[in-house]
């Protein structure tokens, strides 16, 4: 089994670094308080690390199998259908497959050969699905429909400029499979420069949507729904 001390640097680790990625996503608030509750699971690991009585062997193993299985559903669901976070499956993972694989090997000396084999394939099976998690989410990456949607939430919020504004969420929004999201990216860009008064960045991004089709292929009612939200911000 693995040892507590080990237990407390993985969560508090595992959860530094999911705080780190969530804010280079677009929706940095789901992998933020994921992180935050992995890292304050190996705080009340350490604590009780230091009380007279000892903490059972397994009981890190079981919450960590638990908070992983529980981050996988949520992280495939944001990462397949909701397209906001790539990060919280991967991670997530790497708990799910520790804890379940020590709990899997807890007593392996004492099973039988018939179990050690079953038990070895359910582990390939768990690392074939955490290698699978590390590609979709860490390789290929954020697709640009989701910042495309953080570039609108930042709009509506009134945070333009900046790391986290929506200019800089909008220019990486762009797809080269869809041609029709780079058109609606420089469309929304021609409107805020407008908004903000940079002429030059506006006739930039014009020319840019030009070349993508010109306004005729961006749908009115996205256009509509930019201008609206610009509309009730001040700059």
């Amino acid at each position: 089994m693995i040892s507590l001390d080990f237990w407390i640097f993985f969560y508090i680790m595992i959860g530094l670094i999911i705080l780190y990625y969530s804010n280079y996503q677009p929706f940095p608030e789901i992998g933020g308080k994921y992180g935050w509750l992995v890292i304050s699971f190996g705080v009340i690991f350490w604590i009780s690390s230091t009380a007279p009585r000892e903490t059972m062997s397994e009981v890190p193993a079981l919450f960590s199998t638990f908070l992983g299985g529980t981050g996988v559903i949520f992280g495939v669901r944001h990462m397949v259908i909701t397209k906001h976070d790539v990060i919280l499956a991967p991670f997530s993972g790497v708990l799910f497959c520790l804890g379940s694989i020590d709990l899997l090997t807890k007593d392996w000396a004492y099973t039988t050969s018939s179990e050690q084999i079953i038990s070895f394939m359910i582990a390939t099976l768990i690392v074939t699905l955490e290698i699978y998690l590390a590609f979709r989410g860490l390789v290929v990456g954020v697709p640009g429909i989701s910042w495309s949607k953080s570039g609108l939430r930042q709009i509506n919020r009134g945070l333009i400029y900046g790391d986290n504004g929506a200019i800089s969420h909008f220019e990486k929004s762009w797809d080269m499979n869809d041609p029709w999201l780079n058109a609606m990216s420089h469309a929304v860009l021609v409107l805020i420069y407008k908004k903000i008064g940079n002429k030059e960045e506006g006739e930039r991004h014009l020319l840019e949507l030009e070349k993508e089709g010109g306004w005729e292929v961006v749908d009115k009612s996205w256009i509509d729904a930019i201008e609206k939200s610009l509309a009730g911000i001040s700059v």
